[in-house]
């Protein structure tokens, strides 16, 4: 299975693809080494290992994820990239910022998989 994001639209993907076969280093490889998580809603998990961990849990809860439609990206410059998908439990929206690798891979800065209005 391919694990490196090319695009930033293929994160989502990937993170589904990866969380299905129960691969949490995969999914946690997503992220950068400092990346924020705003995830459980409320919340933030910082770092890495840290989202490794929560990822655990995720995947242990056990159930099938499901690939998203992904919105056209909000923005995309050299380095960074802003997309969304639209989310299939009604929480609102999902929305990441990525950035571009060294080696052109994309990886998750932030990602707030639920924005539902207050």
């Amino acid at each position: 299975m391919t694990t490196t994001a090319r695009t930033p639209e293929d994160i989502s993907r990937l993170f589904v693809e990866l969380a299905n076969a129960g691969d949490v280093d995969g999914m946690a490889n997503l992220y950068e080494e400092d990346a924020v998580l705003a995830f459980p809603p409320g919340s933030q998990t910082v770092g890495r290992a840290g989202i490794r961990e929560l990822m655990v849990q995720l995947v242990a809860r056990g159930g099938a994820f499901t690939v998203e439609e992904a919105l056209p990206t909000i923005y995309q410059g050299d380095d960074l990239a802003l997309t969304s998908t639209v989310p299939s439990d009604n929480t609102g929206g999902r929305v990441q910022l990525v950035r571009r690798q060294a080696d052109g891979s994309w990886l998750r800065v932030i990602d707030r998989p639920e924005t539902r209005p207050s």
